[in-house]
């Protein structure tokens, strides 16, 4: 679960804390085999890493889908067994999408809990630069509105040397490109789609393709554009680091 240069730190109570859920949620979903055990320590004291959090919080989501923990179980099947904390990080906000926004009131105490690890004014700025978080209206009130799902990947981006003004850009750059992509997929859906069916909604069987349709349309395309995303940003980096150097 954890890599050499990131150490399982937690302990069971951290952890749950990380999460937001309570002790025993944890021990139950680990005697399901839906967590993978900890790290044993000195003393016989379980450890958990970065990877544990960002598994719980992805069953956690699922449940909130509404899946049962059978279901969970098979979904947890199918993902590789050598995911990083970070690609399961990816995997949730992923699950998360496919539902509305479940943003949460947060006060400083509870975002930093959620967090784990104390944040500076600066982080707080940081965090609303990539959309993270929404900040209070008002000096006195210290209650943040918070995106769970990109919580964790936004502060594991705390720690990486960028600039304010680079997150900014870079959160520009993305808004229009996605803003650019939504446009054009949902102007191709209304013509090539859904104008079709218009000319067929009196077929009772048409009317529940274009139900089904429509209701699995959301995850399908965010997959997809994730997906093609991770591609093309694999190959910009390949070009620029240039060919490797023969070994």
């Amino acid at each position: 679960m954890a890599t050499a240069s990131e150490e399982p730190t937690l302990t069971v109570d951290e952890l749950a804390a990380r999460a937001g859920v309570t002790v025993r949620t944890v021990r139950f979903y680990s005697t399901r085999g839906l967590l993978p055990p900890p790290v044993i320590g000195p003393r016989r004291v379980g450890r958990y890493g970065s990877a544990h959090v960002s598994r719980l919080a992805l069953i956690e989501e699922l449940q909130h889908q509404g899946m049962t923990l059978s279901a969970i179980e098979r979904y947890l099947e199918q993902l590789p067994p050598d995911l990083s904390a970070r690609d399961l990080a990816i995997h949730r906000a992923l699950v998360a999408s496919w539902a509305p926004d479940q943003a949460e009131d947060m006060s400083r105490a509870e975002l930093e809990k959620r967090a784990g690890r104390t944040l500076s004014e600066q982080d707080v700025d940081r965090l609303a630069a990539m959309g993270v978080l929404e900040r209070s209206r008002t000096p006195d009130d210290e209650v943040h509105r918070v995106d769970p799902g990109l919580l964790r990947l936004g502060v594991e981006l705390l720690d990486v040397p960028i600039a304010h003004e680079t997150i900014l850009a870079a959160r520009t750059v993305l808004m229009e490109h996605t803003r650019s992509a939504a446009y054009e997929l949902s102007r191709l859906f209304r013509t090539e789609v859904w104008g079709p069916y218009r000319a067929r909604e009196s077929d009772p069987e048409h009317v529940e393709a274009m139900k089904s349709l429509s209701a699995h349309m959301q995850p399908i395309v965010v997959q997809a554009l994730v997906t093609a995303f991770q591609r093309s940003l694999r190959e910009e980096l390949r070009a620029f680091r240039g060919p490797a150097a023969p070994g």
